[in-house]
């Protein structure tokens, strides 16, 4: 049941999926063609029975996820709000899919996770990281607020307070700091994740599947906004966003490596 992608390398094995972003060479950024496939994995795993868990991982030593590719919303600023929403469009559903479906989604956080790979482990059901792991929002950093369901995940796992530090002050957490908010639940050195991850997929794929889809389903209503509704309010605010001064300002300001001069249009 393998399948290769471009940007995904998805493993399937003794009913745990590893789901491995493969963009090294880009942090593991996420771009239009990994936000499709992303979807396209979680939409085909939350149809398979035989998936017992999911594990959650970034190719490489350095990054979980950098977050959206910066360097390519540079490349068509006229039109990036038409990129941002399509991609939100594939990351959200991707988002809802994991949430919905029975088998447990662990995150195994492997290097950086930032902007849309911190909304990536916050969507997991548990979390495993790496001791030089690092978090951080990064959105605000370049003129734009978070998508990828972080808004809905994060103010319930750590609190709205510490939630706004990230987003305002686009604080770097350590992956001791991590565990210490509730963001993680564990943290072990970095030669030990695979098979931490490993060992705890394989109990969770020994236990009862559809038990486990109840607790997720009931967590989710938990608070009274919907997950969707939460997503579609970020997919809309996130793409009118995107044409502003300051994001485009972010963005040319990423490129060119130097700190960005926003004026608050």
């Amino acid at each position: 049941m393998n399948q290769p992608y471009e940007t995904i390398d998805l493993q399937i094995r003794d009913g745990v999926a590893w789901i491995v972003l493969n963009r090294p060479q880009a942090f593991n950024a996420l771009d239009l063609q990994m936000a499709k496939e992303l979807f396209e994995i979680s939409n085909r795993l939350s149809s398979d029975r035989a998936v017992r868990c999911a594990v959650l991982t970034g190719s490489g030593q350095k990054a979980f996820c950098a977050g959206g590719d910066v360097a390519g919303f540079g490349a068509d600023p006229p039109t990036l709000d038409i990129l941002v929403r399509e991609m939100t469009t594939y990351l959200h559903g991707a988002v809802s899919r994991f949430a919905s479906m029975n088998a447990p989604v662990i995150a195994a956080v492997n290097g950086v996770a930032a902007g849309g790979g911190l909304s990536l482990v916050a969507c997991c059901d548990l979390a495993v990281s790496a001791e030089h792991a690092r978090y951080t929002s990064a959105y605000t950093q370049i003129g734009l607020w978070p998508d990828g369901s972080s808004t809905w995940y994060l103010p319930r796992l750590i609190g709205a307070r510490r939630a706004l530090e990230l987003y305002l002050t686009n604080r770097v957490l350590s992956a001791a700091e991590a565990l210490d908010w509730g963001l993680v639940n564990r943290v072990v050195p970095g030669a030990a994740l695979r098979d931490e991850a490993q060992a705890l997929a394989a109990q969770l794929a020994r236990g009862p599947t559809r038990a486990y889809g109840g607790v997720k389903k009931l967590m989710l209503t938990t608070m009274p906004e919907s997950l969707e509704g939460q997503m579609e309010r970020e997919s809309r605010l996130i793409a009118e966003l995107s044409m502003s001064a300051d994001s485009v300002e972010g963005v040319r300001a990423f490129l060119d490596k130097r700190p960005p001069r926003f004026d608050g249009r």
